[in-house]
């Protein structure tokens, strides 16, 4: 049997903590989009240097998720994280200093390596720290809620922060918040202990060099297209390398990634639907805060007061969800956040240059507000469903590197979409059509992702529901095959 989390002496403080750790890290995130107009001026960097700044950061974070994860579970998760802070804090520091382009580059990938490891530790130390039941399912209410406003509000933050002082400011805001974070937690967070046993060193190497390869294939799309040599060679690689993970932890006495945590359908589910679900949305965001600058004439600080809507709706509907879990299950919550934000996703996608702000983006914006809101904490949730306790990390770690994976894969296929348009004609014009190419292409994904949750999710999740602890968001444990 599953042994129960110790109920949190101090609740309050441990989720505020992992809370604030995790919405520091997804804002690092976001707000570096609408700052990298300023920043390129800043550093004169070309359009490719310029992709290196986010895409450095995307792929160390996506490539050592799993290690990560793992470390947590054999060094204890407190100390994992805590050091995670202190990587991801200094790495703030520098890039708010870099006098270069190399020096930025760099230290965003830093930046991921500490982001890699905080992102799943926080989520596992959550589950550690609060027992199966109405604790946990606030707990992970909130962590979900915090996943879809970080994005967003990390838009206007940044664009506030590059509009009034510089592009810099969004990196050393990190290091005061890091700095509390980092002097708390050993006060108030739980240590969970080392686990015995050896570390999974084959599959930690095969893993984070097969995600890696696959997430440099994606990103090298946006500049030489699918079809280049370079970007065949490396999603091929990362294919094989991944193909070489699975027969390693289908032997592994301890594995980095224990393949028993796909017996469960909703897990599975989870983890492909917030795959597509997250490449849906990072095309959103990508290309909404250009729609909004160089067709609607916005500034930096407008476009990111202009997802203010979608942020607002996003957390009334999130901090509604435990009440709505109970009266409903988590996999119709999950449905109807999907079917709201496909709603929302193409309507703004029908967005063009005659478009108005109030009814070509801000009202698309509340439906995917909405629909944020309600599918997070239950796409977070199933994710680590069932999942025995010495796997909590490696379920957590899935969690994040499938949010990871999506937003790499989504980027390039949106990408991909938009240089399909013909060019010529006035710019605007020619983006407004980019914009509404990527975000179809966006509501494809999200449709994918309905029908993942429909076949996957939703049918486990009710035959379980007769068992399940009234009012919570975290279902009973299904029959998984024996192994």
């Amino acid at each position: 049997m599953k042994p129960a989390p110790a109920t949190a002496a101090r609740p309050a403080a441990i989720l505020a903590i992992i809370l604030a750790s995790y919405f520091m890290i997804l804002l690092d995130n976001s707000v570096i989009f609408t700052a990298l107009p300023s920043l390129q001026a800043d550093l004169q960097l070309s359009t490719t240097e310029l992709s290196w700044v986010q895409d450095a950061y995307t792929l160390v974070f996506g490539g050592l998720l799993l290690l990560g994860a793992r470390a947590g579970d054999l060094l204890g998760r407190r100390r994992v994280f805590v050091f995670g802070l202190v990587v991801f804090s200094l790495a703030s520091l520098l890039i708010g200093m870099a006098p270069a382009e190399w020096w930025a580059v760099a230290g965003r990938a830093v930046q991921g390596i500490g982001a890699a490891i905080v992102a799943p530790a926080s989520l596992s130390l959550l589950t550690a720290s609060f027992p199966e039941g109405r604790e946990r399912t606030r707990a992970v209410a909130l962590y979900g809620a915090t996943a879809g406003i970080g994005a967003s509000l990390g838009l206007v933050i940044g664009g506030a922060l590059a509009h009034w002082i510089s592009w810099r400011a969004g990196f050393f805001v990190n290091v005061p918040i890091g700095a509390a974070m980092i002097a708390l937690a050993p006060r108030f967070l739980p240590e969970t202990g080392r686990a015995t046993g050896r570390f999974d060193l084959f599959g930690a190497l095969s893993a984070t060099l097969g995600v890696g390869a696959l997430v440099f294939g994606i990103i090298n799309t946006a500049e030489a297209g699918w079809t280049s040599p370079v970007t065949v060679s490396a999603i091929s690689a990362g294919v094989v390398l991944l193909a070489v993970f699975v027969l390693i932890e289908r032997k592994a006495a301890q594995p980095i990634m224990p393949l028993r945590l796909f017996a469960s359908r909703r897990r599975t589910g989870a983890y492909l639907a917030r795959f597509l679900y997250l490449g849906a949305m990072i095309g959103f965001f990508f290309f909404t805060t250009q729609f909004m600058q160089e067709v609607l004439g916005f500034d930096p600080l407008q476009a990111g007061i202009g997802f203010l809507p979608m942020t607002a709706i996003n957390f009334v509907v999130a901090m509604s969800i435990t009440r709505l879990v109970g009266r409903m299950p988590g996999s119709l919550a999950l449905l109807a956040g999907i079917l709201l934000t496909l709603a929302g996703m193409f309507w703004l996608s029908r967005a063009g240059v005659d478009s108005s702000y109030l009814t070509g983006v801000a009202l698309p914006m509340i439906l995917i507000g909405a629909g944020q809101g309600l599918a997070f904490a239950p796409l977070t949730s199933f994710g680590i469903t069932g999942a025995p306790a010495s796997d909590a990390g490696a379920a957590s770690g899935l969690v994040n590197t499938f949010h990871q994976i999506g937003t790499c894969l989504g980027l390039g296929i949106a990408v991909a979409a938009a240089a399909t348009v013909p060019t010529g004609g006035p710019v605007p014009a020619h983006l407004a059509a980019q914009v509404s190419a990527a975000l179809t292409t966006g509501s494809v994904l999200l449709l994918l992702a309905l029908a993942i949750t429909a076949a996957l999710i939703l049918p486990a999740d009710l035959a379980a529901r007769r068992t399940r602890t009234p009012g919570t968001l975290l279902p009973a444990p299904e029959r998984e095959p024996a192994r």
